[in-house]
């Protein structure tokens, strides 16, 4: 394979240089995904500010916001604080203030007029509470001839944070653990959080007015829909009380939520409290959603840099959904018939996926879905040489682990074995994290300053 230096593949651990040389190039096309989507880079490629207004440019369209009176900046997500300066260069001096919300804070240097403030993720926490206030309070100065910028990245609905009435923030905790829990997708769990709050589904349109606002999105769910993107604080919401009452009945939850949170929901199905922003609304007619960047722009980067280390790339899907285990299986046996074909062995092989699978934790282990995603891989790669896969978050963080994900290879359960691990009593615990930690297979990128969901990468030569 070209551009991979055998020198430098010093990974440790009983791997053949076969193996070293598959780990770089999962490394290298991982990276090429990640870049695609960093958003000082998004940022400077399709944004321009003309005398009087903000021009977006992208494969998808071209969008122009009119900046008059003051402008006022929101920025919330994993790395969004990476952007700041790019904005900062932006707007100059027409930007009137400015605050971004994040879960670490990666630009370190000060600027005069946007402050950076860190909050929980992904259980909201006191500081997310203190910074959305302090948001709320900066929007309340914004007049009818002034703009109001809202800059969403992945874990927007954790770190913006603002209980419904009568809900604390330690019930929200609660709800918010045992949602994360249940194995419900992103669209379910966003459903229920944005009827537990007053920042989410058009709250943050509601706080900006009489301002006009425009909301520009890295996504980070598939199929990009701006109801679900941070729970939609700058979007209308067209789901409903009784919807998020439902899922939880589904999931066997209303019994296991506090009991602020279920009274809340129960006045809200009886139509004793108003409902989100609905479509059709005057403030989300008049504000502008636009994203810049999704999951299978990075597959497109990183099928180029599969390519120029000589593999023919394949992205089968950027809609991967569903549960870890499941779809491993799934998609081990694919790439498992593929191997055992005539056509694999003509060229070396990368194949792409990307989306967002749910894990129902059941055991008391640690882990993620990536993780969880690449033990089952490993039990279905059992033996077979030639195939090897990472499956890593894009934001380098897999669960509450320090992990963005775990590599796989043919021989991944006879190393295990050889060190008394039980692939399947770790499944069973879902406890991945430990299971990857003691083989030394865990990826570790640290943070990577953007969030686009997943990648799987599949390589077979």
């Amino acid at each position: 394979m070209n551009n991979i230096d055998e020198k430098s593949l010093e990974k440790q651990g009983p791997w053949t240089l076969r193996e070293r040389q598959a780990t770089s190039a999962l490394e290298q096309i991982y990276e090429a995904a990640v870049s695609a989507a960093q958003p000082s880079h998004l940022l400077e490629r399709h944004l321009k500010v003309s005398a009087d207004a903000l021009v977006i440019e992208t494969d998808r369209g071209r969008y122009r916001f009119p900046l008059g009176g003051k402008v006022y900046l929101v920025g919330v997500g994993k790395g969004a604080d990476l952007s700041a300066p790019v904005w900062d260069r932006l707007l100059n001096k027409r930007l009137e203030q400015g605050i971004f919300i994040v879960r670490e804070r990666i630009f370190r240097n000060r600027l005069k007029r946007i402050a950076i403030s860190m909050a929980g993720h992904p259980l909201p926490d006191e500081r997310g509470l203190m910074a959305t206030q302090r948001c709320l309070r900066m929007l309340r100065g914004a007049g009818p001839n002034d703009c109001v910028i809202f800059f969403l990245m992945g874990g927007a609905s954790s770190l913006l944070v603002q209980p419904a009435s009568g809900i604390t923030l330690a019930d929200k905790q609660a709800a918010t653990v045992a949602l994360l829990k249940s194995g419900m997708d992103i669209a379910e769990i966003n459903c229920v959080r944005k009827h537990l709050s007053t920042i989410k589904a058009g709250g943050l349109l509601r706080a900006a007015y009489p301002a006009r606002a425009i909301t520009l999105a890295i996504s980070d769910v598939i199929g990009d829909d701006p109801t679900v993107i941070g729970s939609a604080p700058g979007f209308h919401d067209p789901t409903t009380f009784g919807e998020a009452w439902k899922i939880l009945a589904k999931h066997n939850l209303l019994n296991r939520i506090p009991k602020s949170v279920k009274i809340h929901l129960s006045r809200g199905v009886r139509g004793e409290i108003p409902d989100t922003l609905k479509p059709g609304s005057m403030l989300s007619s008049r504000s502008p959603f636009v994203v810049l960047a999704n999951n299978r722009d990075s597959l497109t980067a990183a099928k180029s840099r599969a390519e120029s280390l000589g593999f023919a790339a394949t992205v089968i899907t950027a809609d991967l959904s569903g549960d870890a285990q499941t779809r491993a299986r799934e998609i081990c046996m694919r790439l498992k018939s593929i191997l055992s074909g005539k056509r694999s062995r003509l060229r070396p092989r990368c194949f792409l996926l990307g989306g967002e699978t749910t894990v129902r934790v059941r055991g008391k282990g640690l882990g993620g879905r990536n993780q969880e995603f690449a033990l089952a891989s490993a039990i279905e790669l059992r033996g077979r040489r030639g195939l090897y896969l990472l499956s890593a978050a894009s934001d380098g963080s897999d669960g509450p682990t320090d992990a963005a994900g775990a590599f796989v290879g043919g021989d991944t359960f006879a190393r295990a074995g050889s060190l008394g691990l039980d692939p399947y009593q770790a499944l069973r615990d879902n406890d991945s994290y430990h299971f990857f930690k003691r083989l030394g297979d865990l990826f570790r990128p640290g943070p990577t300053g953007t969030n686009v969901l997943d990648f799987i990468i599949a390589l077979l030569y």
